[in-house]
């Protein structure tokens, strides 16, 4: 063996050695969880890590809230209509009035498109789809602006909550895909500068509403 390499695994074999244990070996070790706790509330703890990496987050206490702030959001925004492949959602909205389109030959076009979610994950603030949703794989990778419709009832705390959840939903016939949302496109791959929407929507806003499906409250 020639003296480089004879240096090189010497090196290794001193770095073995001498491994630090980290904190979060530490904390293993120790028997402490190694994950930061949800405050003060899944759907706070959602909406401060979603916006924290230049996503938005609305919490509304009901459908028909959340159908009048939707209504406000296109209409501020100037955007004709919202493309949509999920025909309960696209129905749902159409009775609120907001203009919604499901024929492919908009699809090109659309400014907008609205889906709904898997599950949310808290400490993340990550959206969770899959191919198995009405949406099917193409809406949340093209839509200029990705909408997401989503509820309290479908937030877990951990991404590894998020896959267990996944798991029970479908068991052995899971989707082919399982997509992790977190916040919009994004590269900083040219001169370490963020660029949004280099590949994928450059907007994603989640409308997350207090319950489940059918919350319909009195506003």
């Amino acid at each position: 063996m020639d003296k480089a390499k004879e240096h090189i695994l010497a090196r290794i074999r001193q770095n073995k050695n001498s491994k630090r244990i980290t904190a979060c070996e530490q904390s293993i070790v120790a028997g402490e969880s190694v994950y930061k706790p949800i405050e003060p509330d899944a759907p706070t703890c959602f909406k401060q890590e979603l916006d924290a990496i230049n996503g938005h987050c609305e919490l509304l206490g009901s459908e028909q809230e959340a159908g009048k702030w939707l209504s406000r959001f296109i209409e501020e925004r100037g955007i004709p209509y919202l493309y949509c492949r999920d025909v309960y959602l696209a129905g749902l909205l159409a009775s609120y009035g907001i203009p919604v389109s499901c024929n492919q030959v908009d699809f090109s076009a659309m400014q907008a498109g609205i889906t709904g979610c898997e599950f949310l994950v808290a400490r993340t603030g990550s959206v969770i789809m899959s191919s198995a949703l009405p949406s099917g794989r193409q809406m949340h990778g093209y839509s200029p602006v990705h909408i997401v419709w989503a509820y309290t009832s479908q937030l877990v705390n951990y991404l590894d909550d998020a896959y267990e959840a996944i798991q029970a939903k479908y068991g052995n016939d899971l989707p082919s895909s399982i997509t992790t949302v977190t916040g919009p496109s994004r590269t900083a791959d040219i001169e370490k500068t963020l660029v949004l929407g280099a590949h994928g929507p450059k907007e994603l806003q989640v409308i997350l509403i207090a319950g489940a499906p059918g919350t319909k409250g009195n506003s």
